[in-house]
This record gives C-alpha cells, sequence and structure tokens, in this order.
C-alpha cells in the first residue's frame, strides 16, 4: 500500500495545504482563514469533524467544524492565531453518536415507532457523554438533567424528546461532543508572521534626490544626503506611509556608468544607476560617500522609527564592473569565450553597468557574503528587503537566506520584486517571500482586475501576499501616461483598499506621467539622474496629490477590514467600466464593512447601477443602509440596487463604510 491509510473515518481534501504540505500555509497574527476538509463515512450515521490548532509552545486548541455542503461532506472552521511562530493544523473526523440518535430518534418518535427505545437510547448517549468527556459540574447539569427527562414516564413522549434536543443540550455537545473512531488527517504547516508581512503603506523615495538642488550659475546638481531626505520623512509619515522604502545607496560604479535615460555614455555630473553597486569607495556594505556617513544612515533610521516608519532597503545582487568583488573573487561572475564577464541582458534591455553574479562556481563562499552583507544591514535598523530581480538568482538562495534569518529575526519581511511568469513568481512566495509585486499596473478593465484580485484572494492568499504598486521607479504604464487627476486618484485608491499592501513611488503625488519615447517608463528616469521636486512649491500651489493620498491612507487605517486580504468580495454593476468590491472583518462584536465603487473610465463622466450581495455586507437582502462616503463625508440611503454617477467632476472612487448601527430598514 502507498499513502496514508484511510481510517475508520475519511478525511481528505483538507486546505489550505502549501505543496502537499511540504512548506507552511501563511497567515499573520490575528488573521481568520477557512480550514476545509471532507469528512464522511461509510452508510448513515453522523459524523462530526474538527481542526486541532498546535501553537509554538506545542497547547493544542481545538475548533468545531460546521458542515458547508451535506452533499460534499464538506466541513469549515474559520481560525487564526495569537502570536508568531510556527504552527499546525491538522482535521480529525468523527463518528456523533448524539448526532445519530438525534436523527433517529426525531424520526421514529414522530411516527410512534420504537418510542420508549430511542428515548431509552438517547438517555444512554447522554449518559456517555457525562461520562467520558470532561466537563465542568454545570456544564453536565445540562446533560444531567436531559437524562432525567428522557427517562421520566410522567411526560409525554414529545416533551421527553424535546428535553433531549434541547437547544441547549446541542450547544453543549457541539462544545465538547462524544466522539468515537476519531480520525485524524496529517499535521500541516502554519506559519503565524507579524502584521506587517499582510498589512502595510510603503513609500518609495531616492535619499540623493531628496534635498538635490541644481545650481543655476554652473549647471551642476549638489546632491541630496541622509541627512536632507531624512526631512522629507516628516512629510512621508503625514501622508500616513507605514515603510519607507529606499533604492541602493551604494557606492556606484564608474565603469560604463550610465547617462541620463540610459545613455550609454555619462557626462562627468550623471550620478548613475543605484543598481550598478560598487566601486573603490566600496560594495554592498558601504554606504554612498555623497549621501553621507554609515552613522549619518543610522540618523536616517533612527528619525524614520520617531515617525513611526519602517525602513526598507533594496537588496539588488548586482555588482559594477570596478565593484571589490570583481578582483577580490572572479569566479563570482560569469566568464564569456573571450575572457570577458558578461553584463546583465533583460532583452530588448541591456545593461552595460551590471554584472551579474554566478552562484555556480562557489556557492558557499558567495552565499556567506550575501548573508555578512545582510547583516550589516540588519544591524543598523533595516527591518524589510525589497529583493531586486530574485527571479534571476538561484531559489535556493532565497530559501537558504530568508530562513537563515527568520532563525535570529523573525519579524524581517521580504518583498519579491519579480515580474515575471507565474509558476516562478508563486514559488518565490512559497519559499519564503513575505510579500510579492504583481501584475496589479497592468490590470485596468474590471474583468482583469475581478479575476486576478479573485486568484490573490483565494487558494494563493495561503503562501502569497500581493503589494500593489500603481507606477515604480521602472514602471509607468500607458494607462497612467494618458490619465488626469482622476485616474491617478483612482489607481491609488484601487491598489490601497484591494491589497493590504500598497506601495506609491515619489513624485506620483504630482503625477508625473511623461513617458520616455517607446518605453513605458517616465522620461528622465530618477534611476539615472537626480530629482528636484520642489515639493513645498507644490503643497503650496495645492498641485498635488498627497491630500488625497492622506485622507486613504487615514482610512485604511481606521478601518481593520482594509488590513485583510481573503476577505475581498465583487458585487455586480451595469456598466462594465465600474468596479465594485466590500471587505468585512468583525472586531470584537462589532463588523466593519467597507465597500468601494470605482470608475475606471475616470476621465468620462459614467453613471451606472450597482447590485449588492447583501449578506456580504452583513445584511439581510431587503435591509436599507446608510452610505458613508468615506472621502467627501455625504451619505446616502442605499439598498440592494443603487444608482451611481462618478467622473471627473466628482469623485473617481467611493469609498463607502456600511454602518450597520445606521441601518434604517427592516431587520
Amino acid at each position: 500500500m502507498t499513502g496514508r491509510p484511510i481510517g475508520r473515518i475519511a478525511v481528505t481534501g483538507v486546505g489550505p495545504v502549501v505543496e502537499h504540505g511540504g512548506r507552511p500555509a501563511k497567515s499573520v497574527i490575528g488573521e481568520e482563514f477557512e480550514v476545509v476538509a471532507t469528512v464522511f463515512r461509510e452508510g448513515h450515521d453522523a459524523v462530526g469533524a474538527t481542526v486541532v490548532l498546535t501553537d509554538t509552545d506545542g497547547h493544542e486548541h481545538r475548533v468545531a467544524m460546521h458542515r458547508v455542503d451535506t452533499g460534499l461532506d464538506a466541513w469549515s472552521a474559520t481560525v487564526s492565531a495569537d502570536r508568531p511562530g510556527s504552527w499546525s493544523y491538522r482535521v480529525e473526523g468523527w463518528s456523533d453518536p448524539y448526532g445519530t440518535w438525534h436523527h433517529s430518534a426525531v424520526i421514529n418518535v414522530g411516527a410512534g415507532v420504537d418510542v420508549a427505545l430511542m428515548l431509552e437510547e438517547g438517555a444512554r448517549v447522554l449518559e456517555r457523554a457525562v461520562a467520558e468527556v470532561p466537563r465542568s459540574k454545570e456544564q453536565a447539569v445540562t446533560l444531567t438533567d436531559a437524562i432525567a427527562a428522557l427517562r421520566d414516564a410522567g411526560q409525554t413522549p414529545e416533551a421527553r424528546l424535546g428535553a433531549g434536543v434541547a437547544a441547549e443540550v446541542q450547544a453543549e455537545l457541539r462544545e465538547r461532543p462524544l466522539r468515537e473512531h476519531v480520525t485524524t488527517s496529517s499535521d500541516h504547516p502554519w506559519l503565524v508572521e507579524r502584521e506587517r508581512a499582510l498589512y502595510g503603506a510603503w513609500y518609495e523615495l531616492f535619499p540623493r534626490s531628496e534635498g538635490a538642488r541644481l545650481d543655476d550659475r554652473t549647471g551642476q546638481w549638489r546632491t541630496g544626503t541622509f541627512a536632507t531626505a531624512a526631512r522629507r520623512l516628516d512629510a512621508v509619515a503625514a501622508m500616513g506611509f507605514d515603510v519607507v522604502y529606499l533604492p541602493p545607496i551604494h557606492p556606484i560604479g564608474r565603469v560604463n556608468r550610465k547617462g541620463r535615460n540610459n545613455a550609454l555614455r555619462a557626462e562627468p555630473s550623471d550620478p548613475g544607476s543605484p543598481y550598478a553597486i560598487g566601486s573603490s569607495d566600496g560594495g554592498h556594505d558601504t554606504v554612498h560617500p555623497d549621501l553621507g556617513t554609515i552613522d549619518d544612515f543610522d540618523a536616517f533610521v533612527g528619525h524614520a522609527h520617531e515617525l513611526g516608519l519602517e525602513v526598507a532597503l533594496d537588496l539588488a545582487l548586482n555588482c559594477a564592473p570596478d565593484h571589490p568583488w570583481v578582483t577580490a573573487h572572479p569566479e563570482w561572475f560569469i566568464r564569456r569565450a573571450d575572457g570577458s564577464i558578461a553584463y546583465a541582458e533583460n532583452p530588448p534591455k541591456k545593461y552595460q553597468d551590471i554584472y551579474p553574479l554566478n552562484f555556480d562556481d562557489d556557492p558557499q563562499g558567495l552565499y556567506a557574503e550575501i548573508r555578512r552583507v545582510v547583516q550589516f544591514w540588519l544591524d543598523h535598523g533595516v527591518t524589510i528587503f525589497r529583493v531586486d530581480n530574485p527571479h534571476t538568482k538561484p531559489l535556493w538562495l532565497w530559501e537558504r537566506l530568508i530562513a537563515d534569518v527568520a532563525a535570529g529575526r523573525p519579524g524581517v519581511i521580504w518583498l519579491a520584486e519579480a515580474f515575471t511568469r507565474p509558476p516562478m513568481m508563486h514559488t518565490l512566495a512559497r519559499i519564503g517571500f513575505q510579500q510579492s509585486y504583481t501584475y496589479y499596473a497592468w490590470r485596468n478593465t474590471r474583468d482583469e482586475l475581478t479575476e486576478y484580485c479573485t486568484e490573490l484572494a483565494g487558494p494563493a492568499a495561503a503562501y502569497m501576499r500581493p503589494n500593489f504598486w500603481p507606477t515604480t521607479h521602472d514602471i509607468l504604464t500607458p494607462f497612467l501616461q494618458r490619465g488626469g487627476s482622476a485616474t491617478w486618484k483612482m489607481r491609488a485608491a484601487l491598489a490601497a483598499t484591494l491589497s493590504p499592501s500598497y506601495g506609491i513611488y515619489a513624485g506620483y503625488e504630482l503625477m508625473e506621467r511623461v513617458a520616455r519615447p517607446g518605453a513605458e517608463e517616465q522620461i528622465d528616469n530618477e534611476k539615472y539622474e537626480y530629482k528636484d521636486r520642489r515639493w513645498a512649491e507644490h503643497d503650496e500651489a495645492g498641485t498635488t496629490l498627497a491630500p488625497y493620498l492622506r485622507r486613504v491612507n487615514q482610512i485604511r487605517r481606521a478601518h481593520p477590514a482594509l488590513h485583510r486580504l481573503r476577505n475581498l468580495r465583487f458585487h455586480h454593476a451595469d456598466d462594465e467600466h465600474f468596479l465594485v468590491f466590500s471587505k468585512a472583518r468583525r472586531i470584537y462584536d462589532r463588523d466593519d464593512v467597507i465597500l468601494v465603487v470605482a470608475n475606471l473610465e475616470p476621465e468620462h463622466t459614467r453613471d451606472t447601477w450597482i447590485h449588492l450581495r447583501m449578506p456580504e455586507l452583513g445584511l439581510d437582502w431587503p435591509d436599507r443602509f446608510v452610505a458613508h462616503d468615506l472621502i467627501t463625508g455625504e451619505n446616502w440611503n442605499w439598498t440592494e440596487h443603487n444608482f451611481v454617477r462618478l467622473g471627473p467632476a466628482t469623485e473617481p472612487v467611493h469609498i463607502i463604510h456600511v454602518r450597520p448601527e445606521a441601518v434604517i430598514g427592516p431587520r
């Protein structure tokens, strides 16, 4: 025989399970998700099912499952964890003597068949439940009273049966059931992480641009520094962001340095791409001298922490031709037939200023150096790594590195910047990356967004957490190139509400949307030059989306429903250019419900009827409720069917708080 024996009670189809239990399913502290299983047995006797959670200390916690589809023998339970670490769960299937008796007794006593026998069998089942299952005296009284009533010949059969199937008896046996023939599934690993692994608002900035100034007299740039960039952090925090993300801050190579807009020839004043790492000034464990010293970096991190911001650093395993590793460890690079080192290519893109690493000739030595570099930045306050192009490195590297770091620093978060084939993106998530870049930037229509987000919030959510970015320093989609402020508002609002984690690249507030001809990236790309965005002037003139981003982030923080992914539910609109979705979450004894309605062509005023799946909002189909728009402060009386008009003259997106206490229709 191969495989696990079936057991007395069949327990199959347990989920979520990642790679047949070879890798852990993931959640964060307090994140609820469903454990499902198929549980059945031969014949017609009743069965029950229980999820057994084993916490980090080895203690077991049992959660009753409920049947969700009788015909398919499908069972489900909602579970969550109260602390981070390595948990596991399994499903137990068991024969239910009380449930079997309950079903037969109701039928037979109602038909007058074997009445006395059925009532006595019920009393004996309850006696077993008292004797065999630990319970308090008060809990036992509920059952002993029912036993006495079942045997009370002075009462009618109907009254005696009623005592045996009373609601309080059923509730007690749901909580502490009498179980026979218990059969267990395998234990499945479950990794519980801190909330930032799932939820957070990111803001990307280049330190060299924050505080950079062009000298009109000389035509030369004065670079920004860690000190000037630290002054920008107050505005970032004021907009409500949680993470400040820095592209590489290391020395930049001088050999084959790229000029403006990726030009092959750099002018003497061109700073080069920060992804061409390394020079005579140092490598991956060094800060660019133009930015300051490592003490200045520490001060930057310290100020970020004072403002409640975590610092994410780009881990880009690229080397400029003059990186110290090229001389010290030539075996770490790929040699071509003519003896030269191969530069990086991603056809049609060519990166003559970057040498990719070779992990085949000295994998242990190279790994040890990378691990040392990561530890260096951990020791300087970095808690998150955004990994550049992880799909171009061996998968074993990330599996080993992330696990190794987690052994000493379990709260460190890794974001995979991989826009590549889905199998690679999903595998990176399975082997340890807490978050993943996605194709959100290129999903624009209702069908595209619905299909993609349903995938991400469905089975993939057990291991892959999306981070939605409308733009990055590499990406400026045609949709945003063509759009005005309504379009830029809409894409930011959707990113912030569809996904618990989303990111904004500096300059989004100013709607920087001029592309380099023939490319989906900005002209005068910040990767190759300084940017003086003159923030104060835009704030004074009101030509910035900063107030809108601040409001969206305030809404996110105030509404825990938006901190989750698996609770995403879509609703219908007659106009295909509208997207309607909701998120609901119970906090203690209250439901937080957010409903979002977006015009996906916001430069044009459009109207439509939307049709809500009221139970997804915690309401009954006939109910009415007050829809409070969290962007504008307006209120409307809404029902299942509502008329909506959105466009450039109003707002492109309704972010609506569904107020249960304000429901004025029938309940």
